[in-house]
């Protein structure tokens, strides 16, 4: 069932370029764009500030998720066993879990349990990453939807342990708070 999926999109890919080069584009420059998001809201005060501290927490948590994942299981890519439409090159590790789905999916949910609107936008820009990462030939459906469940259950875990920590939130808020003259 994953590969058949993951046919039924790749096989699109190198028919329409214009779908290819945005495809292309999605799948390796959104990741800058939700850095600078981050980087706006970390401008913007206070509760923004935090939401992007529980994002970047979020972000290297699933990292290191992946990370020890990696040492003890090896998934390989469509397109190191199966003929596939990979449209730009990749490492060849494990595609047991998407390192770009992880990181957009974290950052999105973290900005999402503070911001609907914004955040909701951003899980748009985290399913198109998703799908273009299938569409590039370099992950299988399962990978994807695995990433989406770690950086969303990540990001929800580390909403809840430091947003519970008022001892944390009293610190920070005083380092940021502005001062009153």
């Amino acid at each position: 069932m994953d590969y058949k999926i993951f046919r039924i999109i790749n096989q699109l890919a190198g028919r329409y370029s214009v779908l290819d080069m945005l495809m292309i584009l999605i799948s390796n420059k959104v990741r800058y764009l939700f850095a600078f998001v981050l980087m706006l809201m970390w401008l913007r005060g206070y509760s923004q500030r935090k939401v992007t501290v529980y994002a970047v927490i979020s972000a290297t948590f699933t990292v290191l998720i992946k990370m020890l994942i990696q040492c003890f299981y090896f998934k390989p890519r469509p397109f190191m066993k199966r003929r596939v439409r990979i449209l730009i090159p990749s490492k060849m590790n494990s595609a047991f879990l998407s390192t770009h789905m992880l990181l957009t999916t974290a950052v999105s949910t973290s900005i999402f349990l503070r911001e609907r609107i914004l955040g909701s936008v951003m899980w748009i820009l985290s399913l198109l990453t998703g799908f273009s990462r299938i569409w590039v030939g370099h992950h299988y459906p399962s990978d994807i939807i695995r990433s989406l469940f770690v950086g969303s259950l990540t990001s929800i875990m580390v909403e809840k342990i430091f947003g519970s920590l008022k001892i944390m939130n009293r610190k920070t808020k005083n380092c940021y708070a502005p001062t009153r003259k």
